[in-house]
């Protein structure tokens, strides 16, 4: 099984419709996809890279590993509770604390800066893409999750160093994401991403040409009634490199209200008898209007 590719360049053609049934069933079927030309600067994505890459050799390596869970791994002790990671959080929508970084140089912070208001655009457009797939109002998922002060957007940069017992220890446990819609720049060469599909974990390449991963989080399957599945996922540690992961979280405010969008509900709380009446004149009908006729019929509307 071949992770979904979306071109984002085909959304502008005659391959628009196929382009958009690909994108559903992604959304439907793995819960994750690759997009490729989604508009980002390529050069800009490298820089971005590099400048993580250098904070990590200058100011966290050495500290990782002389901690006490390295110690413990070389000891050939099984560790279940601890993650083996180094990360730090950056927020950037509704407030910005990339200043507040330990010993985060200034053309990271701007470099970052600049990379994730190109990003957020991508967001964007690929909510307004979902909405159009599920039949809602192109801007539903950004109002969903805008609470008094617009979406929460951050940006997890984590590094999972080379380890010398991969068989002991996970890169990162088996979780979904809690939040909406996450857009990940990954390492072009160490793999490790895996993602649960039909009972069997399905390893993610490493993202050749700065292709963008997305994978969808809990709040969107709520949102959309099911529709859309937040999957689980890990990271493997590994013995050959060490890999960079810069995930980026498109969430609800954390004062969002969440809910299934009411389209995407099934009619509740009507009699049987009325439907009965509905069905025996819409038989060979679609049933779709016939359910949101009996939506209607239980809200007080005939």
């Amino acid at each position: 099984m071949e992770l979904p590719v979306i071109d984002f360049a085909a959304l502008n053609g005659e391959k628009r419709s196929k382009t958009m049934v690909l994108l559903n069933e992604a959304c439907e079927k793995w819960g994750c996809f690759q997009i490729d030309n989604h508009g980002i600067d390529k050069e800009l994505m490298e820089k971005v890279k590099q400048l993580v890459n250098g904070h990590y050799d200058e100011n966290l390596k050495e500290k990782f590993y002389e901690s006490e869970m390295v110690r413990s791994l070389n000891n050939n002790g099984i560790i279940s509770d601890k993650d083996w990671e180094t990360t730090f959080f950056i927020w950037h929508c509704p407030n910005n604390n990339i200043n507040e970084i330990p010993n985060i140089s200034k053309q990271l912070c701007e470099t970052m800066d600049e990379y994730i208001a190109q990003l957020l655009k991508l967001a964007e457009t690929l909510s307004e893409l979902m909405c159009e797939n599920l039949g809602l109002d192109p801007n539903h998922i950004k109002q969903a999750f805008s609470g008094t002060k617009g979406p929460s957007v951050g940006t997890k940069v984590a590094i999972y160093p080379q380890c010398p017992n991969p068989d002991l220890v996970r890169g990162l446990r088996e979780h979904t994401d809690a939040g909406g819609i996450i857009l990940l720049l990954q390492d072009d060469q160490v793999p490790g991403l895996e993602f649960l599909k039909d009972g069997q974990w399905q390893r993610i390449p490493p993202s050749r040409n700065n292709t963008i991963f997305v994978n969808t989080g809990d709040q969107l399957e709520v949102l959309s009634n099911g529709r859309y599945k937040s999957m689980l996922h890990r990271v493997m540690a590994e013995k050959h490199g060490s890999r960079l992961s810069i995930a980026t979280f498109y969430n609800p405010a954390s004062d969002a209200a969440i809910s299934p969008a009411p389209k995407l509900l099934y009619p509740s709380g009507y009699r049987f008898g009325d439907y009965l009446k509905l069905y025996s004149t819409t038989k060979f009908s679609n049933k779709g209007p016939r359910f949101e006729s009996m939506k209607m019929m239980a809200n007080g509307h005939h």
